[in-house]
């Protein structure tokens, strides 16, 4: 697999290498042996993922931006199976450089790339296709006491989502996270968010 590092310290792109032929194709979607040889040396942490999860959506469909609070914050690396996202990740630690600022890739079922998201990110996506199977992995289970969001319309954060916003479909949970602005954020630089590792 290919690591490709972005302008956001330790937000990866990973391209998994594809065997395709006239049959199709086949790869690996994880590995763990190679996962620690070439994500964890950039990260300087370990990552144990933990749950498995997926979703599928329908055409306009935004779901985030979310993340855990601590003490059960989470990475993620996700990817879309089926169809089409456009997945962003976004800086939300406090005294980060980087704070406010986004990453995004679009992740489909042809091109196979998949994102890496640390902790101390707010994560969000946006459906491109009629139809799209997304599905992540988490180093920390899913604690819904913990749950937490920032608005994912919120224009300050400069996110081209490619779809129309009167085409935008949210839950209702997803309609009243705070703007980046109004956001307390419990993520500080300069505490870690690996203290298990």
């Amino acid at each position: 697999m290919e690591v490709i590092t972005t302008a956001i310290k330790d937000v990866l792109i990973i391209q998994p290498k594809v065997f395709g032929d006239k049959r199709g194709y086949f790869l690996e979607s994880f590995s763990q042996r190679e996962f620690d040889e070439k994500v964890v040396p950039i990260l300087g942490n370990k990552i144990n993922f933990v749950q498995d999860n997926e979703s599928m959506s329908s055409y306009g469909v935004m779901r985030g931006l979310h993340f855990q609070r601590p003490p059960f914050t989470q990475s993620k690396l996700v990817r879309c199976v089926k169809g089409a996202v456009l997945d962003v990740a976004v800086d939300i630690r406090k005294g980060s450089p980087t704070f406010g600022q986004h990453v995004a890739v679009e992740l489909t079922e042809d091109n196979h790339t998949q994102f890496f998201v640390p902790r101390g990110f707010a994560h969000g996506f946006a459906v491109l296709s009629e139809t799209a199977v997304f599905q992540y992995k988490c180093d920390e289970f899913y604690h819904p006491e913990a749950d937490g969001g920032i608005s994912i319309l919120d224009t300050s954060l400069g996110i081209d989502w490619k779809i129309p916003t009167d085409k935008a479909l949210l839950s209702e949970k997803d309609t009243k996270h705070a703007l980046l602005k109004d956001f307390d954020t419990p993520f500080d630089i300069n505490v870690s968010l690996y203290p298990d590792v």
